[in-house]
């Protein structure tokens, strides 16, 4: 990249001035309330952007970000003084500069430096983008007392491996200098991630130090969260796009759709950014919101997955565009889905739903149908089947859920056609693909195969006749996609899907 682009300063904000949104505020005479654990490209997109736009309101809400080993972030932004590029991708591309980063620390180097930020008293908030894996929680959601990084942190009081451990750790700094305990927000999607984070938070102060658990137990909150929104990994191309568009350089640019979305447990004490004057939503019910998104969001994602690959489609764009799966998932949202669930009061599922489908019509979002598609064992019973067996207790349709279904099987006997050991992304892949190989076209008993996996299909399911008529009925229709040859136009078969 030439020499003669200048790099992204708060000296440079002034000439970029008309060109792209830039902070309302001035972010060097912001303080930090906020410090996030896990700075990776979804937090600069989401948490940090929400608070960004809230800064404008007023408060000292800057970001002390934390790296638990990781410097690259710190060497990419710390010269930017926190500053990075957000590109928003649309059918229109927006750009902005985010400024609500304003330190960035790395545990693995700093600790102590971490330690006292954590343990300020002016540090309100923590928020944390770690994966479910960084919480070490075991099968039942709870904490790993076996996990090699919570034993050692329960062994020794020196550098924590683990963030829970750093967390306990910067509590009872916050207790033995009788400051009250910062709120602290997962934003990982985690099922009830509020909840099982503060169980393993106070799990592991008792285990460190009941006197801590106690006071821990009175005053902890750790508010339920739900996220969304796509943030695709930055490319080389990124920073080439900001150079050639706007005349500068960034180290690190991040870029996602421009659909975004933040739900928090209504239980922040009265000090804390104006999050709810730029869009995030607080309810008492953010399971409602969860199971909104698991149906309406995630089910009719599996549709298209499984339906798409069927036709030698790559991308949910790509799927979106053949005019008959658009009407089907349509269909399926608003025949089979909506209606099958409680929205919460702060939710329009029919607006939601009409959202949703915008996003999956981006063309800007290059999502591949294929990594939807992955570990169906584990996202359609927890997507799909408990919309069916909601609408068959109340005597709802489940025709076209039926054909979600039925589009895994076929997928799954596809995948086996194609390369019958290493075919399958799934945790259980050697007996759907034993399945597989035993199907013979014959739709009672192909589908007898599959649903005789426990390990799959609810007992609920497996001995429901009416799905069984309809997952039969469902595969039968969808077998002759099998046959289709290579660029076959499908447009008029599918077109049968939505009649």
């Amino acid at each position: 990249m030439s020499i003669d682009i200048p790099g992204l300063q708060p000296a440079l904000l002034e000439q970029l001035q008309g060109k792209l949104k830039l902070p309302a505020y001035d972010p060097s005479a912001t303080g930090i309330g906020i410090v996030h654990i896990g700075p990776g490209a979804f937090f600069r997109a989401h948490q940090a952007w929400y608070t960004d736009l809230a800064l404008k309101y007023g408060g000292d809400w800057g970001i002390s970000v934390v790296s638990m080993r990781s410097n690259d972030l710190a060497k990419a932004l710390t010269p930017q003084q926190g500053l990075y590029s957000l590109v928003l991708l649309d059918k229109k591309t927006e750009y902005q500069v985010v400024g609500s980063i304003r330190e960035l620390l790395v545990a693995a180097e700093q600790y102590e430096q971490v330690l006292q930020r954590l343990a300020a008293p002016t540090s309100f908030y923590v928020t944390l983008t770690i994966t479910e894996k960084g919480y070490c929680l075991n099968t039942l959601g709870e904490l790993d007392l076996t996990h090699a990084d919570i034993q050692h942190d329960l062994e020794t009081n020196v550098k924590a491996r683990s963030a829970i451990g750093l967390l306990v750790q910067a509590l009872a700094l916050r207790y033995a200098a009788n400051v009250p305990p910062f709120v602290v927000l997962s934003c990982d999607n985690l099922t009830d991630n509020g909840h099982k984070l503060r169980h393993a938070l106070l799990t592991f102060a008792r285990q460190k130090q009941p006197a801590l658990a106690n006071w821990l137990e009175q005053q902890l909150l750790c508010p339920c969260t739900m996220v969304d929104s796509i943030t695709p990994a930055t490319d080389e191309e990124l920073p080439k796009q900001l150079a050639a568009e706007l005349g500068y350089q960034d180290n690190w640019p991040i870029k996602r759709e421009k659909f975004c979305q933040w739900v928090i447990e209504d239980i922040l004490p009265a000090n804390r950014p104006a999050w709810h004057q730029v869009g995030v939503t607080y309810t008492q019910d953010v399971k409602a919101f969860e199971k909104a998104k698991l149906r309406l969001l995630n089910a009719p994602h599996s549709a298209l997955a499984y339906l798409g690959s069927l036709c030698a489609l790559e991308t949910v764009f790509d799927a979106m565009q053949q005019l008959a799966l658009r009407k089907f998932v349509q269909k399926l949202a608003q025949d089979e889905i909506i209606g099958s669930f409680h929205a919460p009061a702060e939710l329009n599922p029919a607006e939601y739903s009409t959202d949703i489908f915008q996003r999956f019509d981006n063309p800007a979002i290059r999502h591949l149908l294929a990594q939807i598609a992955w570990d169906g064992s584990q996202k359609l019973p927890m997507r799909v089947f408990p919309i069916i067996l909601d609408n068959l207790a109340t005597g709802r349709s489940i025709k076209l859920l039926s054909l979600v279904v039925a589009s895994w099987l076929l997928f799954i006997r596809l995948r086996y056609q194609q390369q019958p050991d290493t075919a399958l992304v799934d945790p259980f892949a050697a007996p759907l693909l034993d399945c597989a190989a035993a199907c013979t076209g014959n739709a009672d008993t192909d589908t007898a195969l599959f649903l005789a996996l426990r390990q799959v299909f609810p007992p609920a399911l497996q001995q429901s006749d009416a799905f069984k008529a309809e997952l039969t009925t469902a595969y039968q229709q969808l077998c002759p996609l099998l046959l289709l040859p290579k660029g076959t136009d499908v447009a008029a078969f599918l077109q049968d899907l939505v009649e």
